[in-house]
């Protein structure tokens, strides 16, 4: 098996040991067994290798419930490890056979939770299909219609329930499903199945029940086009229908009655939803007693001596032979952990491609590093996303910023961002999508002003915002997290220490979020004509200190106003120093908050105007429009929990602020402990090197 160095560190997170891939058997290399991929041509190699080494095979395969996309669009959440056999090949018992057919008591206390939760939320081993999407209408006929199975008539579909397209001329046709599956799948090869045995079932679903319509569902890869099936080319017959587009798997079997299968899991998931599962091929849940099984040649069928009711089979299966990766912190986990992840990306993708997932955006202006950024967030349904396209009726169009077109989305990096500079080309992990305007933009209102302005909090969201504020606060994290963690000292000989943090000039947020003064000189000098006694520290802000962005103060005409320049430490290190802070409209404002300190705006940054800061800019719309006082955890619950979407790049999946958080202070900590953290900050050729390779 092959692996690049994330999948590695995934695999021995499922393992709990260190794992290596080589390429071919080193003389000299002592490892404890040999890893093998289920039943593929290369586990065949590596159980000669390991015969002659006398050593053990360890056969790995994807979980039960694996990612919301299919093969390599998304790494595997969960993962079998067996060293015995592999549970779809019934010519050999594995463990997971082995535990079954034993006297043990398999439940375990958290199984009908799970179940409930895998149930409710209509999850399965990929998660990408659409719900609620009038599957019945996804036949093989055009224009929307179907062939009605008693007089062979066409008949309207759309717009209908699942349920309600079961219902034809007054009277309900039975619906039979006969699932589907890839040319050469394993789990058919070692099911005692061929390519015979597919005919063989849909022959006997059409004799065994007369009067129902037969519902043919291709695998997923046979419908995008990746693989061939067995039943890809149906003939024409009155009462079968063929299911070609994508479908939530649970939502199709709650629509039908009775479900015949070969060996695909699609059918033990029938027996979760309480269907008459008739078996062709000799899957790891047939024999135990729960399905009809008509396969007599499989040695497994002897084997298998013991009964054993439904929920016994999915807590062996699902939760003692399968094991999970936490997404949220890519430690160890559990189904529970993996079920909410993907609960999460239901939630995503339906935020902004609709129930349907057929909602396209279209984004226009965007550099084209920036694209492949923005690439990844939308790496749920890539399909639905373009660029610089001319927008169609239904499309969303998405610009960065504040300049866009009417009725055009923005989008803009979040307040979390990454460990690094945008403009060094890092990419994100948080972005923010804006229909009203952009949260720096007080000229208009935004969907975050709207948001803090009506929103009802909940207990769950506030205890939320109160446990991320805890950490930011505790780990010292910002934006950019450039610099880690310091104590800092100023010679401010007893006098209250104001914090000025400078910004870029040419911002959007100062351009359009100022009013009377707009450069950091001109705050520079505000603050000491307000505060003539006050010990000011003046901080650049990173971009202007590397030189990317406009914005500089020469050091002599800085030390006119202030009394100290900061360019070391960080800006979480300056403001646990500080007495306040005094800020046009910068994000460390927002931080100042996080962390108890007063905050005075010269201009009208998102946080403003909520009764949390003094306001001392001048008259401005935003004051009536901003009228209701917010707790400091309401701001917090608004602008980072509610506001903003998080990424994982290397799940490649949406994720929480929390787990952002935690990737944050983990991937800052190492390269600080490395010496690598500064490298960031500091080196004209360093950062063309670091902009290249992120390209």
């Amino acid at each position: 098996m092959r692996y690049d160095k994330f999948s590695l560190n995934h695999l021995q997170t499922f393992l709990g040991q260190q794992v290596k891939s080589l390429p071919w058997p080193l003389p000299h290399s002592t490892p404890s067994a040999v890893l093998a991929w289920g039943r593929k041509p290369s586990a065949s190699w590596a159980a000669v290798w390991a015969a002659i080494r006398g050593m053990p095979v360890t056969h790995l395969e994807d979980g039960f419930v694996r990612s919301y996309q299919p093969g390599a669009a998304q790494p595997a959440l969960s993962l079998v490890v067996d060293e015995i056999g592999v549970h779809y090949d019934c010519t050999r018992p594995s463990q997971l056979e082995t535990l079954l057919n034993s006297s043990q008591d398999v439940s375990v206390p958290m199984q009908e939770e799970a179940l409930q939760l895998l149930l409710q939320h209509r999850l399965s081993k990929y998660n990408h299909a659409p719900l609620d999407a009038g599957l019945l209408r996804f036949a093989r006929h055009d224009g929307g219609l179907l062939r009605c199975a008693r007089n062979d008539t066409l008949c309207h579909c759309e717009g209908r329930s699942p349920e309600a397209t079961l219902h034809r001329h007054g009277e309900r046709s039975e619906a039979i499903l006969v699932i589907d599956q890839t040319l050469g799948d394993l789990s058919v090869t070692h099911g005692a199945a061929n390519a015979h045995t597919f005919q063989t079932m849909l022959q006997a679903a059409l004799a065994d029940n007369p009067n129902a319509t037969i519902y043919v569902k291709t695998h997923p890869q046979t419908s995008s086009g990746d693989k061939r099936g067995y039943l890809t080319q149906v003939p024409e017959h009155p009462r079968v229908v063929l299911l070609t587009q994508p479908i939530n798997p649970i939502q199709l079997l709650e629509a039908m009655d009775k479900v015949y299968v070969v060996s695909s899991t699609m059918g033990f998931e029938a027996l979760l939803l309480n269907k008459p599962v008739v078996c062709f091929g000799m899957p790891w849940y047939a024999g135990w007693g729960v399905t009809e099984d008509r396969c007599t040649q499989s040695p497994a069928a002897t084997r298998r001596t013991r009964q054993r009711q439904v929920s016994e089979l999915f807590a062996a299966a699902y939760l003692r032979y399968a094991r999970y990766i936490n997404p949220f912190n890519h430690q160890l986990g559990s189904l529970m952990d993996v079920l909410t992840w993907l609960q999460l990306q239901q939630q995503t993708a339906q935020r902004w491609h609709g129930p349907l997932l057929n909602q396209r955006w279209v984004l226009v202006g965007m550099r084209g590093w920036k694209r492949r950024q923005l690439r990844q967030f939308w790496g749920l349904h890539p399909e639905l996303v373009t660029f610089d396209v001319p927008p169609q009726a239904g499309d969303q169009v998405l610009c960065w910023g504040a300049k866009a077109p009417p009725h055009a989305w923005r989008i803009e990096d979040g307040f979390v961002r990454s460990v690094g500079l945008g403009s060094d080309l890092i990419p994100p992990m948080s972005l923010v999508l804006d229909k009203r305007g952009i949260y720096f933009d007080p000229t208009r209102p935004s969907d975050l002003e709207h948001l803090l302005e009506h929103h009802l909090f909940t207990p769950k969201e506030m205890a939320e915002a109160q446990a991320v504020r805890h950490v930011m606060v505790e780990h010292g994290i910002t934006k950019y997290n450039l610099e880690p963690l310091q104590t800092v000292v100023w010679p401010s000989a007893g006098r209250r220490v104001l914090l000025v943090p400078g910004q870029v000039e040419d911002d959007d947020s100062v351009r359009l979020g100022c009013t009377d003064i707009h450069t950091n000189l001109g705050l520079l000098q505000a603050v000491r004509q307000a505060h003539p006694q006050a010990f000011i520290v003046y901080k650049p802000h990173p971009d202007v200190v590397t030189g990317n962005r406009a914005g500089r103060v020469a050091s002599a005409q800085a030390l006119q106003w202030a009394d100290h320049l900061e360019t070391q430490a960080s800006v979480v290190s300056c403001i646990q120093a500080c007495d306040e802070l005094h800020t046009l409209t910068s994000l460390s404002g927002f931080d100042a908050l996080l962390r108890g300190k007063p905050v005075t705006t010269y201009g009208l940054p998102f946080y403003a105007c909520w009764g949390l800061t003094t306001d001392v800019a001048g008259a401005h719309p935003c004051f009536e429009r901003r009228t209701r006082r917010l707790s400091l955890d309401e701001l917090v619950a608004g602008a980072l929990l509610l506001y903003p979407f998080y990424w994982d790049h290397q799940l490649k999946g949406a994720t929480t602020c929390m787990a952002v958080l935690l990737q944050i202070r983990a991937q800052r900590d190492k390269l600080h402990a490395e010496d690598r953290l500064m490298h960031l900050k500091h080196g004209f050729w360093r950062r063309i090197w670091r902009k290249w390779r992120n390209l």
